[in-house]
Order: structure tokens, then C-alpha cells, then sequence
């Protein structure tokens, strides 16, 4: 049988991971590789992308790393050229780099804010801006952009910037929809909400929970209404039925990935 992937070629940004365990970008590579896809497996941290080429079994010979800094222009674009001369096209882009700070406006640095705008919505601005050309030559592409539940609502703490940006990257991914829809091109978000990925323990238990890994899993379960807490691998099956032309009618939405949490009103 014929694999969803067979021919098609992938950029994921953020294919690394922090730590062991299923991240968010790092499943989407290798589930993507698995799926027949070539794929451009892209961080700025070469050890983390090492880490994830090591999981990837026998997909691994499918799966090519680049290192680039997606809030640079010039680094993007290179990117982007990368991929073409390695594999001949682009048809599949997933943003999926991002990550958060504590604080509100008050006692957020203005730099802090700076830095969050351009990590989680610059960084997919520029890839749009430089893989979007090869998509409308080819008449076709699927972008998937995964955004999170703090950009639709109260996740628990107060991240304004990375509430914000989330919330813009939904908009880019309508936006963006719309204008290229009537050249063959789709653009979707995958919105995750309260997953157990290696960020939990990482970043996250150190911003929220004094360190206490297992304080904060368990806070963050309590909201789930299924009572359990998806991974990486939740949000890889989103972004693949998005991407893949099982979706084809699909466009300028969103598939949120938490559980039911977004669907309770406390």
C-alpha cells in the first residue's frame, strides 16, 4: 500500500528536542519520514537534531538535518535553497518552532518580548516568505503551523508574549489560506494544548512549578477533561492528516490537540 508521503518532500523546523521523549517537532519528522516522505529535519542545536536522526530507525536514510536560525532571513532562505537542491521541491512545510517566557507586560523585559515575537511569529512569517515561491511554481503545498491552546485561552499562567504570538500564528495560517487557496496551496494550524513532551521537565517545571516536575504534570492533568496528557506524537497525527491529501478540502483552519481542556468553560 501505498504510503501518504510516497515522493513528497518535508521541512520541518524545530526537529529537534530539548530532551528524550516525543516533542512536538521531532515526531512530526520521523512520523513523516515513516510516511515516504524526504524530509528536512531543521534546528539551530545540532545535538538535538542528532538525538532525533537516532530514533529514526530505518526512516533515518530519509531524513536529511540542516541547521538554521529561522528568526534570520538569510538563514531561512538558505533553508529553503537547501531543500530544493537536495530534493527538487517543497511540498510539505510544518512550523513548529516556539516556545514560551513567564510574565506579563508589566514585568516582562521589553527584550524578552522582542525575542518571543520574533522566535514563535517571525520564524513562520520568514519561512512562508521563502518556501512559499517553490510551492506557487509547483502549484501545490500544505503548510501546517502548530501554534498552542495559550492562544485561544487562560493556560494556567501568565505568558503574555507567547500567548500573543500563538494567537497571531492562527491568524498568519487564515490569512495566509485565503490568498494562496486558488493556487493550489492549503495553510493549517495545529493547536496542542497540556502535552507531556521533554519541555515539561526541561523548561517548563523551572517557570511554574519551583522545579517540581510531578507537581506541575499533575496541575496541568487536572484541566484535561479525558484525564490523561498527550505527547508529541498527538500533534504528529494532526499535522499529518493536514499536510497529506486526505485533507485536501481543508484550509485556514485549525485542529486543536488537548484533550477537551479549550471545550470547558472554567
Amino acid at each position: 500500500m501505498k504510503r501518504r508521503f510516497e515522493n513528497k518532500v518535508a521541512i520541518v523546523t524545530g526537529a529537534g528536542c530539548v530532551g528524550a521523549g516525543w516533542g512536538n517537532g521531532r515526531a512530526i519528522a520521523l512520523r513523516l519520514a515513516e510516511e515516504g516522505a524526504r524530509v528536512l529535519a531543521v534546528d539551530l542545536d545540532e545535538a538535538r537534531l542528532e538525538e532525533t536522526l537516532s530514533q529514526a530507525g530505518t526512516a533515518r536514510e530519509a531524513i536529511r538535518p540542516w541547521i538554521c536560525d529561522v528568526t534570520s532571513s538569510k538563514s531561512v532562505a538558505a533553508m529553503a535553497a537547501a531543500c530544493v537542491d537536495a530534493f527538487g521541491t517543497i511540498d510539505v512545510l510544518i512550523n513548529n518552532v516556539g516556545g514560551s517566557a513567564p510574565g506579563g507586560p508589566v514585568e516582562m523585559a521589553e527584550e524578552v518580548w522582542d525575542a518571543q515575537v520574533d522566535f514563535n511569529l517571525k520564524s513562520v512569517y520568514l519561512t512562508c516568505k521563502h518556501v512559499l515561491p517553490t510551492m506557487l511554481a509547483c502549484g501545490r503545498g500544505a503548510i501546517v503551523n502548530v501554534a498552542s491552546t495559550s492562544g485561544m485561552r487562560w493556560t494556567g499562567s501568565a505568558q503574555v508574549a507567547y500567548a500573543a504570538t500563538k494567537a497571531g500564528v492562527i491568524q498568519l495560517s487564515r490569512v495566509v489560506a485565503v490568498q494562496y487557496a486558488a493556487q493550489g496551496i492549503r495553510v493549517n494550524t495545529v493547536v496542542p494544548g497540556q502535552l507531556h513532551t521533554p519541555m515539561v521537565k526541561a523548561r517548563l517545571a523551572g517557570q511554574r512549578a519551583g522545579g517540581d516536575v510531578d507537581a506541575l504534570l499533575a496541575q496541568r492533568q487536572k484541566r484535561i477533561p479525558l484525564g490523561f496528557m498527550g505527547d508529541g506524537r498527538d500533534t504528529a497525527a494532526a499535522a499529518l492528516f493536514l499536510a497529506s491529501d486526505e485533507a485536501r478540502f481543508i484550509t485556514g483552519t485549525e485542529i486543536v490537540v488537548d484533550g477537551g481542556m479549550t471545550a470547558r468553560c472554567d
